[in-house]
């Protein structure tokens, strides 16, 4: 008789004590649970400690050397086999993995959902908030090292973008304690952030059916590739707003590149895919929170792929550019979203308007916009 994998559900986030108070409500919860936790400062000693504990208290701790001068590369070598050790033991139920403060649950996730083979189940994924610091946290332009948040000497990641993508990536949201309901715009700017997701207050009894629920690792990562991201809506809520703007037009990269600071500055979070009249095949990707930007290739659109290459492209990928699909550019297309309190919706849509090619420039073609200013060289094609 095949034995029942271990429910392992993550846990995450840069707001500790929630993260925390959400790893308490589980194991007090959920009968026969454990949480494993690798703290990873003490990785300037050369080790990530690791400890198992449940409801009453510590059950077993220990050390993890250090791989290629990584925290999150020690963490990912010792997690599976310390959540095999116990699904081995059969003495629990569900395994909680609460994360070090700026280890992000996608990575996490894919490696128990590749590694677990015939032991391990991944059953959920969340993201504990606590919505008074969602603000703070999302225009924090500091590198993780500045915070001493960073897992690696190499680590580039700043708080504001880490957080957006731990906050972006799991369906579930775990709610903070408090005496007092949050901020209505706190809460407007969480609902607009991520509208999908399930938000559930952490001493809601939703919360163990929740860790338990299933996850699918593959629609996950669909969800946050720049092709087919499930981008949220257009909306006005509590003076936070999310303004969603849609183009076929190519953008002119000198004009686009010189009004880079105004964009990324000029909301809370923004995001989504691009594409340039210098690079009509080139789909770019959209990714700026704390005042920083980044802005990366992502491969080709479909419409620059012969028709043959269209069937090793996932079904998500397909369907998403079946919706966009114009009948001169294809799937390429401008669809950025801008979300923040106080955005000024008019001002940020002249500006964007203003970077897209004129009548006169569009009128030439595409031979001509493919000598146009080559603005993007140094971030899309650095020198080794």
């Amino acid at each position: 008789m095949e034995r029942d994998r271990l429910s392992v559900v993550i846990v995450g986030g840069l707001h500790g004590e929630a993260r925390r108070a959400a790893v308490e409500q589980l194991l007090r919860t959920v009968p026969g649970s454990v949480a494993l936790h690798h703290d990873l400062a003490t990785a300037v000693d050369g080790v990530v400690q690791r400890t198992v504990r449940d409801g009453t208290g510590l059950l077993d701790s220990g050390e993890a050397p250090l791989v290629n001068d990584c925290a999150c590369c020690a963490l990912r070598e010792d997690l599976v086999p310390e959540l095999e050790r116990l699904a081995d033991g059969r003495t629990c139920r569900l395994a909680v993995v609460e994360l070090w403060d700026s280890v992000e649950p996608k990575a996490m996730a894919e490696v128990i959902d590749s590694c677990g083979g015939e032991s391990l189940a991944l059953t959920g994924v969340m993201t504990a908030v606590d919505p008074a610091l969602l603000l703070p946290y999302l225009g924090c332009g500091d590198d993780l090292a500045e915070a001493g948040l960073a897992a690696a000497a190499s680590d580039q990641r700043t708080v504001a973008d880490t957080w957006a993508r731990q906050l972006e990536y799991p369906p579930v949201l775990v709610l903070a304690p408090g005496e007092e309901p949050g901020d209505e715009s706190d809460l407007a700017l969480l609902n607009q952030l991520h509208p999908t997701a399930q938000r559930i207050p952490v001493e809601s009894p939703e919360l163990a059916a929740a860790a338990v629920a299933g996850f699918d690792v593959a629609a996950a990562a669909a969800r946050q590739h720049p092709a087919c991201a499930l981008l949220p809506q257009e909306a006005d809520e509590a003076d936070v707003a999310t303004l969603v703007w849609h183009r076929t037009r190519p953008f002119h990269p000198g004009r686009l590149h010189a009004a880079l600071e105004d964009l990324c500055c000029a909301a809370a979070r923004s995001r989504g895919r691009f594409w340039l009249a210098d690079r009509p095949d080139t789909l770019l990707s959209w990714d700026a929170a704390g005042g920083a930007l980044c802005v990366e290739n992502t491969g080709p659109w479909l419409a620059s792929l012969p028709d043959a290459a269209w069937e090793m492209v996932p079904p998500m990928r397909r369907a998403a550019a079946a919706l966009d699909w114009d009948p001169e550019h294809g799937d390429r297309a401008q669809h950025l979203v801008f979300t923040s309190p106080g955005l000024d919706r008019e001002g940020l849509t002249a500006l964007l308007e203003s970077c897209l090619l004129t009548d006169a420039e569009y009128a030439r073609g595409r031979e001509y916009w493919r000598q146009l200013s080559t603005a993007f060289d140094e971030l899309l094609d650095p020198v080794p």
